[in-house]
């Protein structure tokens, strides 16, 4: 599942492509195909990522919902040399789109139109974003020192903070020095003050850079341009740490694979 860097990214990208213009809303697929009716034409005000959730703001005050799920893309589309857009395939649930460039969502768990109070009430049941400027992480703090959930459990969870997936979750904990298996009232406060703010450091950098590498640029195996999947990271799908090479340990947590430093992540 796309972690909050991806959202935050297609965000922006899609703000600079749509926002302030008319948009062509067209749906390959017949489930949404009112939907699209409703948005067609409409100018839309902004995009904008909380979490794992995006929002397309329009002039009318409806807004589209989408949470992408496991398998949910965006795949952006430019006319071809005469200027024509080809159509939309019969996967596509919703096409976004101006003369030049379209939108298309393929695959998602959500997708629909709602009232700019349906959400406010979906944005209530979200944990603080680090990418927001407006973030509280004191309401993340306070679910920890109220919770005896392992810390590698409750970082995936989206009311606790949102936008945290798998590969994020092992590599700040690993960068961090937090047994995942820790109780997350167990967390000292100095511990998640560095918390905090390397999930800040390390999001804004997928933003970036439209991928997860958390390695520092010294640490890597190969220039930045040139890594291939998967490389650039200290504890996800890797045998050893990438920090200080011990062997890692391999266990699920609430059915997701976790990966954990016994040196760099002492118990």
């Amino acid at each position: 599942m796309p972690e909050g860097h991806t959202i935050h990214r297609l965000a922006r990208d899609q703000g600079a492509d749509l926002a302030g213009h008319p948009v062509a809303a067209e749906a390959g697929q017949e489930r949404f195909v009112s939907g699209a009716a409703r948005l067609d034409g409409q100018v839309l005000r902004r995009a904008e990522a909380w979490g794992k959730h995006l929002f397309h703001s329009f002039d009318s005050g409806d807004v589209l919902h989408v949470h992408l799920g496991l398998i949910g893309k965006w795949f952006r589309r430019t006319a071809d040399p005469d200027g024509v857009l080809a159509a939309p395939t019969p996967t596509t649930r919703l096409r976004l789109a101006t003369d030049d460039v379209a939108w298309d969502l393929t695959g998602p768990m959500t997708c629909e139109v709602v009232s700019p109070d349906e959400r406010g009430a979906i944005v209530a049941k979200i944990g603080p974003d680090p990418l927001r400027r407006d973030a509280k992480p004191e309401r993340m703090w306070a679910r920890l020192q109220g919770s005896s959930k392992p810390i590698g459990l409750l970082l995936m969870e989206q009311d606790v903070v949102a936008g945290i997936g798998n590969v994020y979750r092992s590599e700040l904990l690993n960068i961090v020095g937090i047994d995942p298996r820790r109780p997350g009232k167990a967390v000292t406060r100095d511990e998640f003050d560095a918390l905090w703010a390397e999930t800040v450091r390390q999001l804004r950098l997928g933003v970036r850079r439209n991928r997860i590498v958390t390695m520092n640029a010294d640490e890597l195996p190969r220039p930045l341009g040139r890594l291939q999947r998967g490389e650039g990271r200290y504890a996800y799908k890797q045998e050893v740490c990438g920090r200080c090479h011990t062997p890692l340990d391999v266990f699920p947590i609430a059915g997701r694979t976790t990966w954990r430093c016994a040196t760099c992540q002492p118990s």
